[in-house]
């Protein structure tokens, strides 16, 4: 009983833990541009995040290695450090649009100055961060974010046309569109292949299995958590896209702000439907914003080999402890720069995807060391769908900017 009931909390903290202020950007914009013709994108983008998240909680099971000290070993020091400053980077970029999206639902929900809510937002998450172990901070905001499935219920109520949403699970690309439309769908292609394999949800998450203290005994969960969990999470953000579509399309509205797409649960249930959708997308960002900044410290820490973890004491951790403080002290004040959070979500998603090549290819290799992994190496299925997908996260990373600068963030 003990073992199924961590199984169904894994499952339901992965799936709320899933969808954070890029996922719900780029899917409701996407809805409304272009229909249902992306959703193949999410439905390909979460096979890889599948494979890649299993791929590290095993490593971390069997190896005990997290990500970055992967790195190091296999990319070399100078490479490595490359790809710690530019992860780094990153991570703190969407660490600071996620408390930018948390602001923003705090001030449609009590009013008041976004910059003040911003920093109370910044002090709230380091007194729980301080205060909670690692199960706790996951699950906290896991299960609360869980009310985000409101946008599930709401795509269900709006009965979009389910035949035409079916095609837009095939794989396409519509020429019929103008020149500067296709390249506007090459970048939303691009950017939600970046939102799904956001290199820090690997980060984290292998970094997880480690504070968790994971053997071989927990690989069934890291599959059912990977398997399940983020599958059920993705389909809550295709679930966002079609609501878009349903909503926004016809009216040509451009839902570019969280305001607006909550409005995808206030058509159907109301002002309550509302207030659920705003908590729960509070909850969602909260928690992006709590994982991107210890992303960030574990990264740190485990290049340079100094002890980590939340299962320790602050005092016990020193410089780790003061990594992640500092991290969210950066973000924040990236964010009272007032550069907007949009700018944040498109930066962050456009240089998190040149990134990924970098962090993908030390996973797949150790996961392939027999020296490592012994009879838990990969199998030719995990080998070969993770030689696939690092392929297409490899051509991703070579298009991103350049589709970046010739659409303005898709907005051409």
């Amino acid at each position: 009983m003990a073992g199924l009931i961590e199984i169904v909390l894994g499952i339901m903290t992965a799936v709320g833990g899933f969808v954070d202020v890029s996922e719900l950007t780029f899917a409701a914009q996407a809805g409304s541009r272009f229909g249902y013709s992306l959703l193949w994108v999410f439905a390909l983008a979460t096979v890889g995040i599948i494979v890649f998240g299993e791929m590290s909680g095993r490593v971390a099971a069997i190896a005990k290695q997290p990500v970055f000290c992967l790195m190091r070993q296999r990319l070399g020091v100078s490479l490595g450090l490359f790809t710690l400053i530019a992860s780094i980077v990153v991570s703190l970029i969407t660490c600071a649009a996620e408390i930018g999206g948390v602001a923003i639902v705090l001030k449609l929900m009590a009013g008041g100055a976004y910059l003040i809510w911003a920093a109370l937002s910044v002090a709230a998450l380091i007194v729980i961060v301080w205060v909670l172990p690692f199960e706790w901070i996951e699950r906290l905001f896991g299960l609360l974010g869980l009310l985000m499935l409101a946008f599930a219920a709401a795509t269900v109520a709006l009965h979009p046309p389910w035949r035409e949403v079916a095609r837009g699970l095939v794989p396409q690309f519509p020429m019929h569109l103008p020149g500067g439309d296709r390249l506007a769908y090459g970048y939303f292609a691009v950017a939600i292949t970046s939102a799904v394999l956001f290199p820090y949800e690997t980060y984290f998450y292998s970094s997880g299995a480690i504070e968790d203290r994971w053997t071989p005994s927990k690989l069934p969960v890291n599959r059912l958590t990977t398997g399940v969990g983020f599958s059920l999470g993705s389909l809550l953000s295709m679930g966002i896209l079609i609501s878009a579509a349903v909503l926004f399309r016809p009216v040509h509205v451009d839902p570019r702000e969280p305001a607006t797409v909550a409005l995808q649960v206030a058509v159907p249930f109301g002002r309550p439907g509302l207030l659920i959708a705003l908590f729960g997308m509070l909850m969602a960002f909260s928690g992006a914003a709590v994982e991107t900044c210890l992303a960030a410290a574990y990264s740190l820490a485990q290049f340079f080999g100094w002890p980590w973890g939340r299962y320790r004491k602050p005092a016990e951790t020193p410089r780790f402890t003061l990594a992640w403080i500092a991290g969210f002290v950066i973000a924040l004040a990236l964010v009272l720069t007032n550069v907007p959070p949009l700018d944040l979500v498109e930066w962050s998603i456009v240089f998190s995807i040149v990134v990924l090549p970098l962090t993908y290819l030390p996973l797949l290799l150790i996961a392939n060391d027999r020296k490592y992994m012994g009879r838990y190496v990969n199998g030719w299925v995990a080998n070969g769908l993770g030689v696939a997908f690092y392929a297409i996260v490899v051509v991703a990373a070579v298009g991103a900017i350049p589709l970046y600068i010739l659409t303005s963030g898709g907005q051409k």
